[in-house]
């Protein structure tokens, strides 16, 4: 009965990927469904909960950042929680501004039955290309409980030279 089973699976998957610009992957199919299945029947672990894998958030991942353009500057903000402003480096070369951060953190329990010991480290840097009639010179930053803001504000002649186009209806 199995072995009928899987000639019709085999015949049906040579039709399938006859015709297919993927071929050859749709026979994988069956096989990723079985590893799915065995995976879901794992018993919990036996170890003590002090072993497991801790589903603890990455300590830096890439920030959020919004970017936007008002009428005398732009505005960058980061989000950046859990890092402090000397953690945090703005920097500005030929067109480019660049934001790195880097954190450390540690954790020390001690029990009776045992000692666990956990370090993690991470770090980020984004990199953003400066519009042109921004004044660099005059690049600002910030940061307030988490919140990283840096202000890049436009020069006389790239606030004049902006125009309204009007729309018009055909």
């Amino acid at each position: 009965m199995a072995e009928t089973a899987t000639k019709a699976l085999a015949n049906e998957t040579r039709k399938a990927t006859a015709l297919s610009p993927w071929r050859g992957w749709d026979v994988l199919e069956p096989l990723h469904r079985e590893i799915d299945r065995l995976f879901e029947t794992f018993p919990p672990s036996p170890w003590p909960s002090f072993f497991r894998e801790r589903t603890w958030p990455s300590v830096v991942s890439m920030p959020a950042v919004d970017i936007v353009e008002k009428d005398n500057a732009y505005e960058i903000t980061a989000e950046l929680p859990g890092l402090d402003e000397k953690n945090i480096e703005v920097k500005y070369a030929d067109g480019m501004l660049t934001i790195r951060g880097e954190k450390e953190e540690s954790k020390e329990e001690k029990k009776k039955e045992y000692h666990l010991s956990e370090r993690r480290y991470g770090s980020f840097h984004r990199s953003f290309s400066v519009p042109a009639g921004t004044d660099p010179d005059r690049i600002a930053a910030s940061f307030s409980k988490g919140v990283l803001t840096i202000t890049l504000p436009k020069t006389a002649e790239a606030r004049s030279k902006e125009k309204k186009i009007p729309i018009t209806s055909q």
